[in-house]
């Protein structure tokens, strides 16, 4: 056995054993990603490798016969792998999908609530108008059953002139015609309130449908982020797994150490190797965007007009540059405006529903996740050409520093609030500094414009 065959059999086994090498180095080693059982029957079928002392050449013989033997294994688990991948990137594009349309039932909702508060409104005041018509009318009444009462005797004898009782009796008649007007008004104004009472009806009905829908859609959500985090998880027990293993194979192979120096400078210059590629795609990627970018600028000069309506625009749910608010709701707080402390707004305050999913604004790499000072849960996720967006105000987050988040992924929820509409902070920065986030990658270096 020479020792070139040797250190191919060692690598695939010790190239795991550095867990602080980039990730994207291991793609040109061996993949041991697979369902958490099949590792473990994996161990354990080569931990009896190094149980007894033995020649570093019978150990070297003895090793490349297993992994030999391993390498249907690995390639089970190669496969195993490219499902899991595979389900990760379906379990982003269904959460995409769900927190579109969570979105758009968010919206439904609130219309449906307005409606709701304005027939109530409605309803209330036509009761309050029927009482007071039917106070008037139960007066007039209660006065024609005591006129009625009275025997045309006694009227005859009452010391009144003819020209009084003359004057009573055409009194008399005027009144029976409005009175029976009024009840005519009245009935009509029952009917009215009753039409509104059962469009009220029905407005509840839509609204607790639409609720029901907004509550399953959360659920989906829910399931799905537990899920994408579980699957993530799963590699990383895998590693610490196989790193553990390695572990106790070194510890006994000290007569293999100049061999292993000779793998571990391999697998170092493969790793470096695997860097400079990843850099240059980096590279083309920053140029590229920065094109696009340059592209996008052009025609916001051009068509500057319309870029201002848009600003102003209530709600945009996709800004320029493919950027997008991270909760759908109110806009309290624009960039530039005065904000409920006083100060000038550096970002986007959004006012949305309790436990509403909050969206990735754009794709990127998660920097900080967790709580910070007197702002509570803020993330901040770091996109290319030097932008990061800073999330604070979330009630719980669904993600970790060094994850990778597609653009519209949901990474948290609102929190929970008195009011039922907890504040969201969403600010856009380039270099270091704060940007207007309503005009998306297409804002200039430095501050941007109000």
């Amino acid at each position: 056995m020479d020792d070139r065959a040797g250190a191919i059999a060692l690598r695939s086994v010790v190239g795991w054993v550095e867990p602080k090498a980039k990730p994207n180095a291991w793609i040109v080693g061996l993949r041991l990603r697979s369902t958490r059982p099949t590792i473990l029957a994996l161990l354990l079928l080569t931990a009896p490798a190094f149980a007894q002392d033995e020649a570093p050449n019978q150990t070297l013989k003895r090793v490349e016969q297993e992994i030999q033997a391993d390498k249907a294994r690995q390639r089970d688990l190669e496969r195993q792998s490219d499902t899991i991948r595979k389900e990760l990137a379906d379990l982003r594009n269904r959460l995409v999908g769900l927190a579109e349309q969570a979105r758009a039932q968010e919206t439904e909702l609130s219309e449906l609530e307005r409606t709701l508060a304005a027939l109530e409104d409605e309803e209330r005041a036509q009761a309050a108008k029927l009482d007071a018509e039917r106070q008037n009318i139960a007066r007039l009444l209660a006065a024609l059953q005591r006129l009625s009462r009275v025997p045309p005797e006694v009227v005859m004898a009452t010391p009144e002139g003819p020209v009084d009782t003359l004057r009573s009796a055409l009194l008399l008649r005027d009144t029976v015609p409005a009175l029976r007007e009024r009840a005519d008004a009245l009935a009509a104004a029952l009917q009215r309130l009753a039409d509104v009472r059962e469009r009220l009806e029905g407005q509840r009905a839509r609204t607790l449908s639409a609720r029901a829908n907004l509550t399953n859609r959360e659920g989906e959500i829910a399931a799905l982020v537990a899920r994408r985090e579980a699957l993530s998880r799963q590699t990383d027990e895998e590693r610490q797994a196989i790193a553990q293993h390695m572990a106790r194979l070194a510890s006994q192979a000290g007569d293999l150490r100049q061999l292993m120096e000779r793998v571990e400078q391999e697998r170092r210059a493969t790793i470096e190797t695997v860097a400079r590629l990843e850099a240059g795609r980096l590279e083309a990627e920053r140029r590229a965007a920065e094109q696009k970018l340059a592209e996008q600028k052009e025609a916001d000069r051009k068509a500057k007009a319309e870029v201002v309506a848009v600003q102003r625009a209530p709600d945009l749910p996709i800004l320029n540059g493919g950027l997008r608010l991270p909760a759908g709701g109110t806009v309290t707080a624009r960039y530039g405006e005065q904000d409920r402390f006083g100060g000038t707004s550096r970002g986007v305050t959004i006012s949305a529903r309790a436990g509403t999913p909050v969206l990735a604004p754009y794709a990127g790499s998660v920097m900080f996740a967790g709580p910070f000072r007197g702002y509570g849960q803020i993330l901040i996720v770091e996109h290319s050409n030097g932008y990061h967006s800073l999330i604070a105000g979330l009630g719980r987050i669904d993600t970790s520093v060094g994850k990778h988040v597609s653009t519209g992924e949901p990474v948290g929820l609102m929190p929970s609030s008195a009011d039922g509409t907890p504040d969201l902070y969403f600010e856009l920065r380039r270099h270091g500094q704060p940007i207007n986030p309503e005009r998306g990658f297409s804002a200039p270096e430095g501050k941007g414009q109000g």
